[in-house]
């Protein structure tokens, strides 16, 4: 059962890495890059400030802070844990797949950190956010699907990597927010 599910996965990553084009690899690459997000970052930034001034934007950043490195670290202990090759590095598919990268990466791929480390600080902001600023939590989802997909148009990560880190990364962005949340209670105004 499991071999058939991988069987899928690779199947279905060849589809949509096949779908690429020298058209979109930039884009795509624009995407994959973590100092890209770097505005939105100051945008989530100064709305914290905005709507909850500095004492409580800096819990923001310490949890967030946090948030990351659980989901990036937990990605590590998977990949080395778990030993699941690269898309790149698999022998069954590296000849017919497209890596629109110079280089693949490390050498293990299961579950992709960039999909858990997106995912996880949109789904914080959406629950800090939560009808305080419109438009906001739709942003904050597109970003972070252009992001995760980026991984399997780039050619580093399986769909299964990318749908587990989304998981992850939208479990910890919410039991983070909540955490931060717990803090604000716990604060003089």
């Amino acid at each position: 059962m499991l071999e058939e599910i991988l069987q899928l996965d690779k199947q279905l990553f060849l589809y949509l890495n096949g779908l690429g084009t020298d058209t979109w690899d930039g884009f795509w690459m624009f995407m994959t890059k973590t100092r890209n997000s770097f505005p939105l970052y100051l945008l989530l930034l100064y709305l914290c400030f905005k709507n909850f001034g500095w004492k409580k934007t800096s819990v923001v950043l310490v949890t967030v802070a946090l948030l990351i490195t659980c989901t990036d670290q937990l990605s590590n202990f998977f990949k080395y844990g778990i030993g699941r090759l690269r898309p790149c590095y698999d022998p069954e598919i590296s000849e017919t797949m497209r890596l629109v990268k110079s280089y693949c990466g490390g050498k293990f791929g299961y579950f992709s950190a960039h999909a858990a480390n997106s995912f996880g600080p949109a789904t914080f902001f959406l629950v800090l956010f939560r009808g305080k600023v419109k438009y906001l939590g739709a942003i904050l989802v597109i970003w972070a699907c252009l992001v995760a997909y980026s991984r399997i148009y780039i050619g580093v990560h399986y769909p299964l990597d990318v749908l587990t880190g989304t998981c992850v990364g939208i479990l910890f962005g919410w039991l983070f927010a909540k955490l931060a949340i717990f803090a604000f209670q716990k604060m003089r105004k």
